[in-house]
């Protein structure tokens, strides 16, 4: 992709997330840390954005100076239609999670999800194969979409997509091709059987929402268990996964290895994820600070 939008490095760079509501975002968090880390002079904003303005409001970034932005809940279907350019991965996954502001003030649009959810499992695993066994993917939405990006482009051999409407993982079944196997929702049980991993992408167990109803006991102890939740940092899946000796990764490190790429599409800088920025965001989350 060329001829992208840059602020220069000694000018004072500025980003953001579009969401409804969005003020709970930690987003800004760790895009400012990056701007300290970076030692670069530039601001992360949350951008509250109430459904049925994106569109201005994408197009009110070259006035103002930004370099692009990040778009959350309810923004990431619609903006799709505004933008000027996507590129393949979002037409695939059906949603765009960043938007990069070119020179000529075109919008170009893409998903770094996949990339997140790659970033923090090669992190935390670093010998984890996408093929070394069958992966049991839980939910059938936008996050379910980019996980399975993620993972056939990784190279799994088997998916099993469980979802309580199961039209819904058939579609995604239709659409990606590939090993992906779709299963009933009475059947998320008996599906762990004989899994390398774990996959769950509903928001069943978030903070305010009803756990996630699933019995692991068919799960192998040396599978791996991944929530893409984060509020929790701990989700009862993982509580429950790490007591019987499943290694476990929850979603926080997603969100933070998303971020890279977009960085490098913005200001042309590959920010690190430290230790230190991770112990920012959880002290954050549990509200420590």
């Amino acid at each position: 992709m060329s001829n992208i939008h840059r602020s220069k490095k000694d000018g004072f760079l500025l980003a953001g997330v579009m969401g409804w509501p969005v003020l709970h975002s930690r987003s800004p968090l760790m895009h400012n840390y990056w701007f300290s880390q970076q030692n670069l002079r530039g601001s992360y904003v949350p951008l509250e954005i109430k459904p049925g303005s994106v569109g201005a409001a994408l197009r009110a970034m070259a006035p103002l100076g930004f370099s692009g932005c990040n778009l959350t809940i309810p923004h990431k279907l619609e903006a799709m239609d505004i933008v000027d350019e996507l590129d393949d991965v979002a037409k695939k996954i059906g949603a765009i999670s960043c938007v990069v502001l070119r020179e000529d003030q075109s919008l170009f649009g893409t998903n770094n999800d996949w990339l997140g959810f790659i970033g923090n499992i090669k992190q935390q695993v670093p010998d984890w194969r996408a093929d070394a066994g069958p992966v049991v993917v839980l939910g059938a939405g936008g996050g379910a979409r980019a996980i399975c990006y993620a993972l056939l482009s990784e190279g799994a051999t088997e998916i099993r997509l469980v979802n309580r409407t199961k039209a819904h993982a058939e579609i995604i079944a239709s659409e990606f091709g590939g090993p992906i196997e779709t299963l009933p929702w009475d059947l998320r049980h008996d599906a762990l059987d004989g899994a390398a991993m774990l996959v769950n992408t509903t928001s069943q167990g978030m903070v305010g929402m009803a756990e996630l109803d699933l019995t692991l006991d068919a799960l192998p102890a040396a599978a791996l268990v991944s929530d893409i939740i984060y509020t929790p940092l701990e989700t009862r899946l993982l509580a429950v996964a790490r007591q019987r000796g499943n290694m476990t990764i929850n979603g926080l490190g997603m969100l933070l290895h998303q971020g890279k790429p977009a960085w490098r599409m913005w200001f042309d800088v590959e920010p690190e994820v430290t230790d230190e920025l991770r112990q920012k965001m959880e002290a954050s989350i549990r509200g420590d600070e």
